[in-house]
């Protein structure tokens, strides 16, 4: 492929609500500017920006992707982005990448959830955007339903720049309302219109549409404003031009129509991001850090040379593959350049533009251009590579915590010894994905943004590595406090053959407020026991709590005082005061009315508003307590907290009940106390769980 400058390149993100069309679109828009040789399709698996087997055989798009085409000699870089939930991280990070959205819309639906959710990441990102009805040869579709819930969600600043020609299987066709024009598609799906005048039967309520876009457009431009009061409309070119500066202003988000599957409307879309929205070199300088201080670098070839790196993919036969946009200067093919984090130097080795897995070799690429390259070494996802002169570093994207965690263990004894590093490449491509040991279950644990988003990390981990694993719900690190106080001595003595044991103590055991973990005090006076086995007492508490009372789990939130005891001159040691407090601990807790804790989570659900009672009532039924509520457009958005105990199913039973329609997301909050009945389940099934481990051992 040819070098484009920076003001010839569109990057534009295809974003909206799962199963909107996306990824069809894409290919239309793929094989109409002849990037394709055919009209690829999801439903054969073929489509270039769903490579990934998962993605071909659940028919969604679990990872961003990005396609180049060439249309009218400009460059336009597609990322095609997932649009559910548990994968929508994957857009936000990726649109650091874009300069301009596409939201794509259903025609049948029109605004879903997911929809408003990547409309809020567009607006975090500062694009300009423009809103494609899709799918509008579907059975039960609307252009006029689909509009209205874009105005009532998005507002008025949603205004149609095209109309369809027939509805449901009779569209055929689009109006272009800013050149007055109609376009009818053959059913042979070469997404190529012909030109006509708009049919007699849709004249009227062309024009008006026209007229009411003209006003918009003039609207935020003083000259084009005073035109509109004397001449009463603007000519074509007057338009296009306040709509270009429109869109890039954010005060006009046009809305356009679509076949994806059918290919009608591409070559339209095409034209439109070529001529109204922004190029590369038309984004605002980018914020980032030079040696400490805050910096912007303008998108320019003549600024030294920076790249942001916004994507990775672990792939076992290339290596690690790396997306990268280029901020500034001119990153030339075998360039050296410094990860700005580690200080390494990297060599880009066969650098190339993306066409969905495959990296299309060219000599450099611009500033403005997005670009791939393979077996970096130390560059991972958020790094920043630039001339080592002058090292720049940009922000990472935040994305939300993993929502939730599955316990993982290898099958065989081969499996455990290439399972971590297998899970650490894939760290390296998904940023909503933690694994870690869990210090006090001792469990390693999976954490994704759902069941679904863990399920497909094990699937890699079996395609791509060979390595396989089982699931199965974390156990809940429950743990164990007191609400009394107790005041007992702890006493061992042992004679033997040669030196004996001896050690003394009398303890105080009292609660402290939650999160007070442990305090340890010494009011020993007169030494009744020596200074040097205090340590020896500590530490003998410590130990007591770490292996629980009730259950086996840490004993927290207490304060142990030793106050008094006695000593041997000869059988005293650190060993005997240890096993002394062991004892006295256990004494006191019997006397100090102990009971369970259990981790209490913070929970955020955005659902349709009409789910939002059932949604309460399934969150009382947890034992969850609702800390407030939130409307956005038609989202109810709730906040509550609940014990991480009922939270284990609740990604599958909020599918079922809003229809997939809903998301969470659920983070640590505090610790606080199991109701008594819970309480006795859990220490009767941990006594039972010890005994059977202890019969085995025997």
């Amino acid at each position: 492929m040819k070098v484009y400058e920076g003001a010839d390149i569109r990057n534009v993100a295809l974003i909206g609500h799962g199963h909107s069309g996306k990824t069809s679109l894409a290919a239309a828009l793929l094989y109409t500017a002849g990037a394709t040789n055919r009209l690829t399709r999801v439903d054969e698996g073929n489509t270039i920006t769903d490579f990934d087997d998962d993605e071909i055989q659940r028919k969604i798009t679990i990872s961003s992707a990005v396609a180049t085409l060439e249309w009218n000699r400009k460059k336009i870089n597609l990322l095609d982005t997932p649009g559910f939930n548990i994968f929508i991280n994957d857009t936000k990070a990726s649109l650091i990448a874009a300069d301009s959205a596409l939201v794509v819309v259903d025609g049948v639906p029109g605004v879903e959830v997911q929809t408003e959710k990547v409309w809020a990441f567009a607006d975090e990102f500062n694009l300009p955007r423009a809103v494609v009805i899709n799918k509008l040869d579907r059975e039960r579709s609307s252009f006029e339903r689909a509009l209205a819930s874009v105005n009532g969600i998005f507002g008025r600043s949603a205004v149609p720049i095209q109309f369809p020609i027939g509805s449901e299987k009779e569209f055929k066709g689009i109006i272009d309302l800013v050149r007055m024009k109609a376009f009818t598609y053959t059913t042979d799906g070469d997404g190529k219109g012909k030109e006509s005048e708009i049919p007699a039967a849709l004249m009227e309520d062309a024009t008006k549409a026209h007229e009411a876009l003209v006003e918009m457009v003039a609207e935020g431009n003083d000259a084009l404003m005073e035109e509109f009061f004397n001449e009463g409309t603007l000519p074509v070119e007057h338009i296009a031009d306040g709509l270009r500066l429109a869109i890039k202003e954010r005060r006009i988000y046009p809305v356009l129509c679509a076949s994806g599957v059918h290919n009608i409307g591409s070559d339209l879309l095409l034209n439109f991001i070529v001529e109204h929205l922004p190029a590369a070199t038309d984004h605002e300088p980018v914020k980032g850090a030079l040696n400490g201080t805050e910096v912007q670098r303008a998108i320019k070839d003549s600024e030294p040379v920076s790249a942001f790196v916004f994507k990775t993919i672990a792939d076992p036969f290339a290596g690690r593959v790396t997306y990268f946009k280029v901020i500034s200067g001119v990153v030339k093919n075998d360039a050296n350049l410094s990860n700005v984090r580690t200080g390494t130097v990297e060599r880009l080795a066969h650098v190339g533009t993306l066409f969905g897995k495959t990296i299309q070799p060219v000599t450099d690429l611009r500033s403005g251009d997005i670009g791939a390259v393979p077996k970096l070494k130390d560059t991972v996802t958020g790094d920043t590579i630039a001339d080592k002169g002058s090292p720049i570093a940009y922000p990472a994207v935040h994305v939300a915590e993993p929502s939730i965690a599955y316990a993982i263990s290898a099958k065989t004894r081969q499996d455990e010894d290439r399972m971590g590093n297998a899970i650490q490449r894939i760290l390296e491509e998904d940023q909503a994905l933690r694994f870690y040991r869990d210090p006090q279950t001792k469990e390693f644990l999976l954490a994704g943004s759902g069941q679904q988003h863990v399920e497909v990390i094990v699937s890699r981990l079996k395609k791509r590595y060979g390595v396989e694993v089982e699931l199965k719900a974390p156990k809940i690190p429950y743990r164990e406090t007191i609400r009394g106080r107790a005041d007992v001595q702890g006493r061992h003595k042992k004679q033997t053959g040669g030196h004996g044991q001896f050690g003394d103590c009398w303890i105080r055991l009292e609660p402290l407020e939650r999160g007070g973990k442990f305090e340890f005090a010494n009011e020993v006076f007169g030494g009744a026991i020596p200074r040097n086995f205090i340590p020896a007492v500590e530490k003998g508490i410590v130990e007591a709590a770490a292996n629980g009372f009730l259950a086996g789990f840490p004993v927290v939130d207490f304060k142990v005082t030793v106050y008094d005891g006695s000593y041997h001159d000869v059988d005293s040691s650190e060993m005997a005061f240890k096993l002394a407090a062991r004892k006295a601990f256990k004494a006191a807790m019997q006397q100090a009315k102990p009971t369970l804790l259990e981790p209490v989570m913070n929970v955020e659900i955005q659902a349709p508003v009409e789910y939002a009672g059932d949604l309460m009532g399934d969150i009382n039924g947890r034992r969850g307590r609702i800390q407030g509520m939130d409307t956005k457009g038609t989202t109810q958005i709730i906040r509550a907290q609940v014990p991480m105990a009922d939270m284990l199913n609740y990604q599958n039973d909020l599918i079922s009940m809003t229809q997939g329609r809903a998301s969470f997301s659920m983070e640590f909050s505090h610790y606080d106390f199991v109701p008594a009945l819970q309480a006795d389940k859990i220490i009767a099934a941990a006594k039972a769980a010890k005994a059977g481990i202890e019969e085995e051992e025997e």
